[in-house]
């Protein structure tokens, strides 16, 4: 990623993109994505220093219940972006939702385009990426399950079935990226398969046991096209 100069939402001061921090004022900054030209700009401007549109209100709340990261055990923030509200940790850029929240982002058009755009021009922690352990809750402190998001993302996430999903610093945005670009499809087109499979391996038993074929009883969540088929299979993981 190039790098440009901005100016610190707090002080003004000329700041590169790269920099985590003002070096007058010492604010902690965070780039993001304009909404309008996804140009780059620090989180907590008001306008765009590209274009001139106005931001999207993001507000972050330092409140100590918020949790602590799963990852590295530093204090989580509460952020909202627009009518989304996460919760997510400044020290490693990992990201926690509950399962209503994550459930809406995956079904809403609009609300996958925010995080792709919010989330789109950051830079990522290298070196939270290659750690590969189970990880708390930071609700109940359970250690989470390890799941491949739609078994055909590759995208490995941790997931609480009673509270929500924990995303280290890139796997949102791909996730999201994932079903923009049809990998549900690819999802109900497998599960559609082994529901196939599973019908004839039911017929031919049924045939030598001179029963009466019931296997086209057998559903798929995936039967419809529409937002309802995504949403139940998010609610699935958390079965």
């Amino acid at each position: 990623m190039d790098v440009e100069a901005l100016n610190c939402p707090n002080c003004g001061a000329g700041v590169a993109s790269d920099h985590s921090q003002c070096e007058f004022c010492k604010t902690r900054l965070k780039t993001m994505a304009c909404p309008s030209c996804f140009g780059l700009m620090f989180v907590g401007s008001q306008f765009c220093q590209h274009c001139g549109a106005v931001a999207a209100p993001v507000e972050v709340s330092l409140d100590s219940d918020a949790g602590k990261c799963p990852r590295c055990r530093a204090d989580l923030d509460d952020l909202q972006i627009g009518e989304t509200k996460i919760r997510g940790c400044e020290k490693c850029d990992g990201l926690w939702l509950d399962t209503i929240t994550f459930e809406n982002i995956c079904a809403d058009r609009e609300k996958r385009s925010a995080v792709l755009v919010y989330f789109g021009n950051r830079t990522i922690r290298g070196d939270q990426l290659t750690k590969v352990n189970y990880v708390p809750c930071p609700d109940c402190g359970e250690l989470m399950n390890r799941n491949n998001f739609a078994r055909a993302s590759g995208v490995i996430v941790d997931i609480c079935k009673q509270h929500g999903v924990w995303f280290d610093s890139d796997e949102l945005p791909k996730i999201v990226d994932f079903i923009q670009k049809g990998g549900m499809e690819i999802a109900r087109q497998r599960e559609k398969n082994e529901l196939n499979d599973e019908r004839s391996r039911l017929r031919d038993e049924r045939l030598k046991l001179g029963m009466q074929d019931q296997s086209a009883n057998l559903g798929s969540i995936f039967e419809n096209e529409d937002n309802s088929s995504v949403r139940n299979f998010v609610r699935r993981l958390f079965d």
